[in-house]
């Protein structure tokens, strides 16, 4: 794919994301659900991959997957930034890393839709059953098969983008433009995400791990498995 092709994906999905995050922030009751959602996926993703977490080899890039593409906070200002610059990515970053961008602002265009439609179901006070009720009922094994393909590629991508020579020099040569610019939100995860596989000694497991159990998950709550979370 050519570089200009994944340009406009990039912008649709930066508009897609934030359109789902303005709508929220009109509505009180839908943020104060979408954050306590949020917050409950968290904890849920901390103990379904708590070895993951535990482990050194794997440790931050459990934390960059969990923070930044499922964590509870606003990456309102990250997204902004990324649209303010897009042209300067096009420019300056190599096809593989544009693509990995790409690919994690598909992901979280997707996924802050999916927080929607289950929030307006299970409201602000979310425990694990009312939260399993809503993902039954707000989305479709359609919807979450999607989901984790986007996670999967998102992560194949990783395991290659840090095969690219010299990204890590490129990346740091925007370090200074990134913060005279007022970018460092996006700096930041462009250089956790880097840092993070490049450290592990197999990638492609780690992804492959976490691609594994969600799916086991989605199949246990469709199933009507009363411990939808226990997974291997």
């Amino acid at each position: 794919m050519k570089k200009e092709h994944l340009v406009t994906r990039l912008e649709q999905q930066l508009r897609s994301a934030q359109a789902e995050r303005d709508g929220a922030a009109h509505n009180a009751s839908l943020q104060a659900a979408r954050t306590a959602l949020k917050q409950f996926q968290s904890t849920r993703l901390a103990g379904t991959h708590a070895d993951l977490l535990a482990a050194d080899d794997t440790r931050d890039a459990a934390l960059f997957f969990f923070d930044e593409l499922y964590g509870a906070h606003d990456l309102s200002q990250r997204d902004a930034d990324m649209e303010r610059i897009v042209p300067t990515l096009q420019r300056l970053l190599p096809l593989n890393a544009l693509h990995t961008i790409t690919e994690a602002i598909a992901l979280d265009a997707l996924s802050e839709r999916l927080d929607t439609a289950m929030a307006q179901q299970v409201g602000r006070k979310v425990n694990e059953a009312r939260y399993i009720a809503a993902y039954r009922e707000a989305l479709t094994p359609a919807d979450r098969a999607r989901q984790l393909e986007l996670v999967d590629a998102l992560g194949v991508s990783l395991c290659e983008l840090v095969r690219v020579p010299l990204l890590n020099t490129t990346l740091k040569m925007m370090r200074g433009p990134a913060r005279l610019a007022g970018l460092g939100d996006l700096q930041q995860f462009l250089e956790r995400g880097f840092a993070a596989f490049k450290r592990m000694r197999q990638p492609q497991d780690f992804v492959a791990t976490i691609v594994r159990r969600e799916r086991q998950v989605m199949e246990n709550i469709y199933a009507g498995s009363a411990s939808p979370f226990d997974v291997a």
